[in-house]
């Protein structure tokens, strides 16, 4: 028999009744007999494993910061990994999501306080410390990292915003956005699922990239909906997410959302002095003045919102944009598309354990492993987020077979070729990043629709990028009540460069706080 202990015939039976088969005992023997054949040839894997990948720059093994150097809870972990002695992003100090590999730093892998510590980083981290950035913690996220809970509670503490400690930063790349509205650090590596870079930069008063679909690799990250997620860069300064772009984009053979479609980083730096003369921006009517749509939890447009996105447009205007209102009705349907590509794409992954199957690529081992443990030993402490998408997935698969999973991969060409049509003509799209300022923070003791609910309620305007694609970025355009606003523009595949330039030139209007 194998050393890896086939399991007994009872559990040969359990396995088999998951699946509405049933086995009598002489089938069972059989089957067990199967399984440890299987397990045979897996322990020779265990004997063959390979090395893993170097770890280049050394590194202080970190702290659980206390909370008086960790007002806001932005922080998980910090530590010091000092990058190259010189490069473009030479001394600007960073913060990486904790859902993103830093070796010898901690990182939470469920909600439980398991903690996985990778021995290699992700290859966006080893990019930047090429780049002479140094990273300094991992900041606080939303459980899951793309299938949150309310963005400001990761499972054990919740992340406030500094310019008002009662309210929502945003997420779930919150711990980002409470650490650079703070000061604390120059640049944040965060991921981008329906929003998840720039709700929170929006909210919390920063910039935040979201770049095209595969021009950044994702390797060495915890996955989400495979064809949907980008890591992306937040920063307090257009020209320091420039800079971090052009250090974490192009090629990485091991990473097979990139297949094909990868080409090299643009010269994002060039884009910053270009102003706002001779861009056509095209203002798309669906983004404003929303309706609340309670059926699905949207709760629609603040007047202040929309009323500081368009003064913003304006003074564009006055410096040389040409600025103009388009409509594209399919922009409200691309919610509809991510709810049902969200709900099935998330579970895959967490059944997965987190790195998915059936591409060719990287897999962390030591990060499927932790994260399978994780919620598989204790999956009475799961989030209603995760506990949400593993229960109307298993609904939709079972009763529908699959059929709204596969019709929104289907209908995503529709909503981007909607993009499209308006971007041949216009440089940009542009929007409220979203569509009403932050939220006091909710209670923990929110019943789970309420909970999920409040998370699903900021992407309105944000999910489409998930179907299409399309690079976006936030950038500050005003304030009120002590809360900031977002103006979210949106550009053709692979033309970041647009988006940098176009937020420049809101940065070049003047102080975004008087706006």
């Amino acid at each position: 028999m194998s050393r890896l202990n086939p399991p007994t015939i009872g559990e040969i039976k359990t396995l088999a009744a998951a699946h509405g088969i049933d086995l009598d005992d002489a089938d069972a023997g059989a089957y067990r007999r199967m399984v440890d054949a299987v397990l045979r040839s897996c322990e020779r894997l265990d004997e063959l494993e390979p090395a893993p990948p170097p770890v280049t720059y050394p590194r202080q093994s970190g702290y659980r910061p206390p909370r008086s150097e960790n007002p806001y809870n932005a922080w998980y972990w910090r530590t010091e990994v000092r990058g190259a002695p010189n490069g473009p992003l030479c001394g600007k100090t960073v913060g990486i999501k904790n859902n993103i590999c830093v070796a010898g730093a901690p990182m939470l892998v469920g909600e439980t306080e398991e903690a996985f510590v990778p021995n290699r980083d992700a290859t966006a981290v080893t990019r930047l410390l090429d780049a002479g950035a140094v990273i300094v913690g991992k900041t606080t996220a939303s459980d899951g990292a793309g299938v949150s809970d309310p963005s400001s509670n990761s499972p054990f503490v919740t992340v406030r915003n500094p310019h008002k400690p009662t309210h929502a930063p945003g997420g779930s790349s919150s711990g980002n956005a409470a650490a650079l509205a703070a000061g604390d650090i120059d640049l944040a590596i965060g991921s981008d699922q329906g929003g998840s870079v720039r709700i929170p930069a929006a909210w919390s008063g920063i910039v935040g990239l979201r770049p095209t679909f595969g021009l950044v690799p994702y390797t060495g990250v915890i996955a989400s909906e495979m064809t949907a997620v980008a890591l992306g860069p937040m920063a307090r300064s257009v020209e320091i997410v420039a800079s971090a772009l052009a250090a974490i984009a192009g090629p990485d053979p091991l990473d097979p959302r990139q297949q094909g479609i990868a080409p090299p980083p643009g010269d994002y730096q060039a884009a910053l002095s270009l102003g706002a003369r001779g861009l056509r921006i095209a203002v798309v009517e669906e983004g404003f003045g929303q309706r609340p749509r309670p059926d699905v939890g949207l709760p629609g447009s603040e007047s202040v919102v929309d009323d500081k996105a368009r003064a913003a447009l304006k003074a564009l205007e006055a410096r040389g944009a040409i600025v103009e209102t388009v409509s594209i009705p399919a922009h409200a349907d691309g919610f509809h598309l991510f709810h049902a590509m969200y709900t099935e794409g998330n579970a895959a992954m967490i059944l997965a354990n987190a790195v998915g199957t059936n591409f060719t690529g990287y897999y962390d081992v030591g990060l499927m492993e932790a994260y399978g443990r994780a919620w598989r030993n204790e999956p009475d402490v799961l989030s209603s987020a995760r506990r949400s998408v593993l229960i109307i997935a298993e609904h939709l698969r079972s009763r529908y077979h699959s059929r709204y999973y596969a019709l929104a991969q289907n209908l995503r060409d529709s909503i981007r070729q909607a993009y499209d049509r308006i971007l041949d003509r216009y440089d940009v799209l542009a929007m409220p990043t979203v569509p009403f300022r932050a939220t006091p923070i909710p209670r923990k003791t929110l019943p789970p629709d309420e909970r999920v609910g409040y998370a699903m309620q900021m992407i309105g305007n944000t999910c489409q990028s998930a179907i299409t694609g399309h690079p976006a970025i936030s950038v500050p355009c005003g304030m009120a009540d002590d809360l900031p606003i977002g103006l979210q523009f949106v550009g053709g595949h692979f033309d970041e460069a647009v988006l940098v330039r176009v937020a420049a030139a809101i940065e070049g209007v003047g102080d975004w706080k008087n706006l």
